[in-house]
């Protein structure tokens, strides 16, 4: 069966965790598609919501994907798409057992560690109340077990892969709300910063830390143009 000859359109958004993860992949991939950012404000934030992104996906968010006759949503799928679209460079490990475990950490990722983060977006004017350190200390618990998972190892699961893709864009918007990484993650520290010299990463990050400038909004240092 034949790839489509079209070229792959990814909806995203300048504030987008999700759709961001979707565009580092594809970019390390070196593959060939079209970003359509989609308009966010910050009071409104995605309303009115695009009208392909209202098509294609019923939850009404980004990322969408649209190659062809295929449309899909979720990063995770669009990750999974991309690695039968386009094999080489793999971002999934090789062997069964390794690539669920990758799985898992990608899933665990945003199933675990990020509603803690989402939690912490609608507490950002009382971070010093009783939710606000729960969830930070459950965001900080989990950064020291990839924190012990780093020992002895560049990546999360061991080669470069989705797993590392997910946890950085999920841990920078950690870092945004209050759960930074710290002097105890120094294993952490540095494969951020392993993560920001990627040509795929850097770019999209310093996107989103220039649309929060231009937003009058914080970022923190390493997300922006020249750090």
């Amino acid at each position: 069966m034949s790839h489509p000859v079209s070229t792959p359109i990814l909806y995203s958004g300048p504030l987008s965790m999700f759709g961001a993860k979707a565009q580092i992949a594809a970019l390390e991939k070196a593959l060939a598609f079209e970003l359509v950012m989609v308009d966010y404000e910050s009071q409104r934030g995605y309303e009115p919501k695009h009208p392909e992104v209202l098509r294609i996906n019923p939850k009404r968010q980004v990322p969408v994907l649209v190659h062809g006759g295929l449309e899909i949503f979720d990063s995770t799928q669009i990750f999974e798409y991309l690695e039968d679209l386009q094999p080489a460079p793999p971002l999934w490990p090789a062997g069964a057992q390794e690539r669920a475990h990758a799985r898992l950490l990608e899933h665990k990722s945003d199933e675990v560690y990020f509603p803690h983060v989402i939690k912490l977006m609608g507490l950002q004017q009382v971070l010093h109340g009783e939710p606000a350190r729960a969830a930070i200390a459950a965001c900080t618990a989990y950064c020291m077990e990839m924190e012990a998972l780093l020992e002895g190892r560049k990546w999360l699961a061991g080669s470069y892969s989705y797993a590392d893709i997910a946890f950085f864009m999920a841990a920078l918007f950690g870092e945004r709300q209050g759960a930074p990484l710290t002097a105890a993650m120094p294993r952490l520290l540095a494969w951020r910063g392993r993560m920001m010299a990627r040509p795929a990463v850097a770019p999209v990050v310093h996107a989103m830390g220039a649309w929060l400038i231009a937003a009058g909004r914080p970022a923190p240092a390493f997300m922006l143009p020249g750090s």
